[in-house]
């Protein structure tokens, strides 16, 4: 990943729901799998879909409430992954760890951007 992409949070969010999208098939096809898969999907697309709302907010209050929603989903995603991983569920646990990491990272990052928006208010 370029320094630059690394910053550009829509990126980072496209690049995720790509990786999360990869793990996905991986899944198997238990009762389980298909709904840590169904989730991991719904959750992970969300996290982009609501930043993406959340360039065009209203108000500041607007923009915190999409903002806290990302952060909701991507921890949504994080238990997911974990749950996964812990029960060796997907066929890379490379790519899962790495998932893992990202979404502590992206969690991190909006934790701080509400924080930091919220202070503005």
């Amino acid at each position: 990943m370029s320094s630059n992409k690394k910053f550009d949070l829509e990126e980072r969010l496209i690049d995720f729901c790509v990786l999360s999208a990869e793990i996905v098939p991986e899944l198997p096809n238990t009762t389980i799998g298909k709904h840590l898969a169904d989730h991991l999907t719904r959750s992970a697309l969300s996290s982009a879909f609501n930043y993406a709302e959340s360039q065009a907010a209203e108000s500041r209050r607007d923009f915190v409430h999409k903002l806290k929603v990302v952060l909701k989903e991507l921890r949504e995603v994080f238990m997911a992954l974990k749950i996964s991983h812990r029960l060796g569920l997907s066929g890379s646990k490379t790519k899962v760890s790495g998932a893992i990491q990202e979404t502590d990272e992206l969690i991190a990052i909006f934790f701080k951007s509400i924080d930091t928006a919220q202070k503005g208010s």
